[in-house]
């Protein structure tokens, strides 16, 4: 329950991966029915709508599909990079890469996801990695 009188604690798929990267795990969902890997969390399986999904802990083993850089001045935290990375499992997801310079992101290079505790919320973050 919340704090809030009258109102119940939202539990479902977010939650569940909330969970387990307060835990400092990164897991995905996986379709008993037809072995389909999801990404983000969700009730349903995309490839064939059945509900027995189950969590499996990912690889963290993906490579880098798109990215951009953000440009901000100095004074607002400075320039950054949100990625799509196409993890092992198949599900391609939003992050970004730490550990490498921005004019160093390059389309294919191999990443590897690890659990970063930061003030705003746990997050799923890359940082280059070794190709497979």
């Amino acid at each position: 329950m919340t704090d809030e009188p009258g109102r119940d604690k939202v539990s479902g798929p977010d939650e569940e991966f909330s969970t387990s990267l307060t835990e400092g795990k990164f897991r995905i969902q996986q379709c008993n029915s037809c072995s389909a890997h999801c990404f983000p969390p969700r009730t349903l399986c995309p490839v064939c709508s059945s509900r027995d999904l189950e969590w499996r802990d990912a690889s963290g083993i993906g490579w880098l599909h798109a990215f951009t850089i953000v440009r901000r001045s100095i004074e607002k935290g400075g320039d950054y990079n949100v990625v799509l990375v196409d993890l092992k499992e198949g599900p391609r997801m939003m992050s970004r890469v730490d550990g490498v310079a921005l004019e160093d992101l390059k389309i294919g290079m191999a990443l590897q996801a690890h659990v970063a505790q930061e003030a705003d919320g746990d997050k799923v973050i890359f940082r280059p990695g070794e190709s497979e």
